[in-house]
C-alpha cells in the first residue's frame, strides 16, 4: 500500500469492501436497453472487436479474451481534481474484484488531457483476486482524472465482479437525503423518476424521504406504474398537491416540507422530466459528506435526445450584463461516442461555477435554514438566485462530473422568445438588483435593448411586448413578487395573444404556398459581416418600418423559414413569413405592422431610459426586501395553509 501515485495492490481476505460510508463512486454499465452509443458513457472499448464485453448486472462485467476495456469514461473515471479542490481527502482507493487471469493498468490525466501510467498488477491463477489501490490526490490541483484500464488473456475471459472508488477515511459528516421533484403535468415522467430511485437498493437506502410538490391538473398519484413505485418508496414518499406556482414554488414547497418535515442533512432538487442514473445521488451524497465546507452539489446535464452527449458541464452569470452562461472552459454537447474521455481534452480541466441548473442540486441543509427558499420567481433565474446568495453567505457550488440526468436539450427550446420572455427578464433584472456590482446595473440595460430591438426586426412583437410588462413590473417593486405570482402565467398569454406571432398554427399547410422563390430567400440568408454592413442593415430595417405593409404578404406568406433560419436580418426584410416553432410542433405566422413598430419601440426606449434612472432604487429595494421574500412564512401563504 502507498500513498503516492504509484499504486500498490493488496490482497485482502476474501471481501475488499470498506465500510458503506467511505464508497465515493461504484463502477456501473449500462443497463440492457441503453441505446448502443450511450456505452461510451460507461466503457471505452474497441468497436471492431466482435468479442464485445457483456454487462452481467449494473455493476457486473464479462470480457472476453484477447480483448481491452477502459474505464476512461464519464460514469467510470474518477474526477479527481474536483476532489483535491473541494474536499479534505488527500488519497482516493480504487477497490476492484475480478475473476480470472488478467492485466490491471491504472492512469491519471493532467489539466491538459496529457496522460500518465501510474501503476498495475498483472493477476494469474485464474481465480478470484480482491484487490485495493491508494492513489494520491495532490497532483489534481488544476484538473485531471484517474481511470484503469482491463486486457485479458488470448484464451481467459475474465469477469469484473465488482468495482468502486473509495475514501480511505470515514467522512466529515452524514449525510440522508430528502430528494424534492417539482411537476406539472407530467405524471409519467415523475412516475419514472420515483420508480429510478426506488429500483436501487443503496439509493433507496439513503433516501429519508421523496417529497413531490404536484402542481398540474394531471396528477401523478393517477399515472401508470405509481402505485409499484410509491409501495418501493414506502412511506418515504410524501406527494404535496399546491397551485401551479412554478419551478420556483413547486422547489420552495420542497425545501420547506424537508425542513420542517424531516431531520435530512441534505435536500436534492431534480426535474420531473429527467433520466437519471441513480449513482448520481449516492456521488452527490458522498461528495457533500466530505466537502470541506457546507456545499451545494450540481450535477450535469446529458443530452435526452442524443444520451451519449454531454451537453451542460456548468455555468456561471456574467456580472457585466448580468446574464447566465457557459463556465469558461467548458466544452457544449460533447459526444462520447465520437471522442473518448482519453481524447477529449478540454473535458480534463476542472470547471468553477457560480450555481447549477435544479435539473439537478443538492443543497445542504443548513444553507436553506440560513439563507432562506427561492425568491418567489414562478420559473427562470431561481436556480441562479439561489446559488449566487448561497455563495455571497460562504456555500460553494460545485458541478461534478459523474453526476448527471438526462434532460430536453436547450437547442430544442427557444423559451426567451415565447410566453417565459417575461420571467427571462423580469427575474433577471431582480437577480441583477440584488447582486449586480454595478449601480445601475453594467451593460444589463444597454444589452436588454439591444435585445429589444432584434425581437423586433424579428416581427416577435409579442415577446417585446411582454418585456415591456417584465420591465414595469420590475420597477413595482419587491411586493408585486408573491402578489403576481398566481396570477402571471395568465396574465402573460393574454397579452401574448394579442400579436400574430404570438398565436401558433399547427402547420403552415394551413397556409398558401409562400410566394418568394428559394434563390432569393438564399441570398437573404446571409448574415452581415462587418459593423458597417450590420449597421446598414439595422438602419434600412428601421426605415422600411416607415412604409406601409404590402398586404398580399398578410395573406400569403413569402418565406416559411425553420426555426434555425429565423433570424432578424432576414425577417427585417420581410412583410409576412411563418416560422417553426423551436420544437417543430407549430408555425407562427409573423406579419409586419409600422404602427406596432413604433408603438412597441418608443414604449421600450421609455421604459429602458426609466430603468437606467430608477435601478438604483429598485436595488435598495429588493436588497431590504429579499429576507421576507425568501421566508418560510411567507411561502407558506402562497402555498395556501399555514403550514
Amino acid at each position: 500500500m502507498s500513498s503516492s501515485t504509484t499504486a500498490q495492490p493488496v490482497s485482502p481476505p476474501q471481501q475488499p469492501a470498506a465500510p458503506p460510508g467511505t464508497l465515493l463512486q461504484r463502477i456501473i454499465l449500462p443497463r440492457p436497453g441503453d441505446p448502443l452509443d450511450v456505452r461510451a458513457l460507461y466503457l471505452d472499448e474497441d468497436r471492431t472487436n466482435q468479442r464485445r464485453a457483456k454487462p452481467l448486472s449494473r455493476t457486473a462485467l464479462r470480457i472476453p479474451e484477447q480483448s481491452e476495456i477502459s474505464f476512461a469514461t464519464y460514469f467510470n473515471a474518477f474526477p479527481a481534481s474536483y476532489w483535491r479542490r473541494w474536499t479534505t481527502l488527500e488519497q482516493v482507493e480504487l477497490h476492484l474484484s475480478v475473476d480470472g487471469d488478467c492485466r490491471i493498468d491504472l492512469y491519471r490525466s493532467k489539466a491538459d488531457g496529457t496522460q500518465i501510467h501510474v501503476g498495475g498488477e498483472v493477476r494469474e491463477g485464474g481465480s478470484r483476486s480482491d484487490l485495493k489501490f491508494v492513489l494520491d490526490l495532490a497532483p489534481f490541483e488544476d484538473g485531471g482524472w484517474y481511470w484503469f484500464d482491463i486486457t485479458t488473456e488470448e484464451e481467459h475471459e475474465v469477469t469484473l465482479l465488482a468495482a468502486a472508488w473509495h475514501a480511505g477515511v470515514e467522512p466529515l459528516r452524514a449525510s440522508s437525503v430528502a430528494i424534492g421533484i417539482c411537476t406539472f403535468n407530467r405524471p409519467d415522467d415523475c412516475v419514472g423518476a420515483l420508480a429510478a430511485i426506488g429500483a436501487d437498493p443503496l439509493v433507496l437506502a439513503a433516501v429519508q424521504a421523496v417529497i413531490v410538490a404536484d402542481q398540474g391538473s394531471k396528477k401523478v398519484s393517477d399515472a401508470n406504474g405509481f402505485e409499484v413505485a410509491a409501495a418501493r418508496l414506502g412511506e418515504r414518499l410524501r406527494v404535496f398537491d399546491q397551485p401551479n406556482l412554478g419551478g420556483s414554488g413547486g422547489f420552495a414547497r420542497v425545501m420547506h416540507e424537508a425542513v420542517r418535515g424531516t431531520d435530512c442533512e441534505q435536500i436534492l432538487l431534480m426535474d420531473d422530466d429527467i433520466v437519471i442514473e441513480p449513482d448520481s445521488i449516492l456521488r452527490a451524497l458522498a461528495f457533500a459528506r466530505y466537502a470541506e465546507h457546507p456545499t451545494l452539489v450540481g450535477g450535469q446535464m446529458l443530452n435526452l435526445q442524443a444520451r451519449s452527449h454531454l451537453h451542460s458541464m456548468g455555468e456561471v452569470v456574467d456580472r457585466r450584463k448580468f446574464m447566465w452562461r457557459a463556465a469558461p472552459n467548458v466544452r457544449y454537447d460533447h459526444d462520447f461516442a465520437r471522442e473518448s474521455l482519453r481524447e477529449a481534452h478540454l473535458l480534463h480541466r476542472r470547471i468553477d461555477v457560480d450555481y447549477n441548473g435544479w435539473w439537478m442540486c443538492l443543497i445542504p441543509r443548513q444553507v436553506v435554514e440560513k439563507i432562506g427558499l427561492p425568491l418567489p420567481l414562478f420559473i427562470k433565474w431561481d436556480d441562479a438566485e439561489f446559488g449566487l446568495r448561497a455563495g455571497r453567505a460562504g456555500y460553494p457550488t460545485a458541478t461534478l462530473p459523474g453526476v448527471a440526468i438526462w434532460h430536453m436539450p436547450w437547442s430544442d427550446k427557444d423559451d426567451s422568445t415565447d410566453w417565459q420572455a417575461y420571467f427571462h427578464l423580469r427575474n433577471r433584472l431582480v437577480a441583477a438588483a440584488l447582486y449586480s456590482p454595478h449601480p445601475r446595473g453594467g451593460e444589463l440595460v444597454r444589452h436588454s435593448l439591444r435585445s429589444t430591438l432584434k425581437h423586433l426586426l424579428s416581427l416577435e412583437y409579442s415577446t417585446v411586448a411582454l418585456q415591456d410588462m417584465a420591465i414595469r413590473d420590475f420597477l413595482d417593486g419587491p411586493k408585486s413578487l408573491f402578489r403576481k405570482l398566481p396570477t402571471a402565467l395568465g396574465e402573460i398569454r393574454e397579452q401574448r395573444g394579442e400579436y400574430d406571432d404570438g398565436r401558433v398554427l399547427p402547420s403552415a399547410r394551413r397556409l398558401p404556398l409562400p410566394s418568394m422563390d428559394a434563390v432569393k430567400a438564399e441570398r437573404f440568408l446571409r448574415p452581415p459581416g462587418t459593423p458597417l454592413t450590420i449597421a446598414r442593415t439595422v438602419l434600412s430595417a428601421i426605415v422600411r418600418n416607415v412604409l406601409p405593409t404590402n398586404t398580399k404578404h398578410l395573406l400569403r406568406p413569402q418565406l416559411n423559414i425553420p426555426a434555425q433560419d429565423a433570424r432578424w436580418f432576414l425577417l427585417a426584410r420581410l412583410d409576412g413569413a411563418t416560422v417553426a416553432t423551436a420544437d417543430g410542433r407549430g408555425v407562427a405566422f409573423r406579419k409586419r405592422d409600422p404602427r406596432i413598430f413604433w408603438r412597441l419601440l418608443s414604449r421600450a426606449l421609455g421604459n429602458h431610459l426609466r430603468l437606467l434612472r430608477e435601478f438604483p432604487r429598485s436595488r435598495k429595494d429588493f436588497r431590504r426586501a429579499l429576507p421576507d421574500l425568501t421566508a418560510h412564512e411567507a411561502w407558506q401563504r402562497a402555498f395556501g395553509g399555514d403550514r
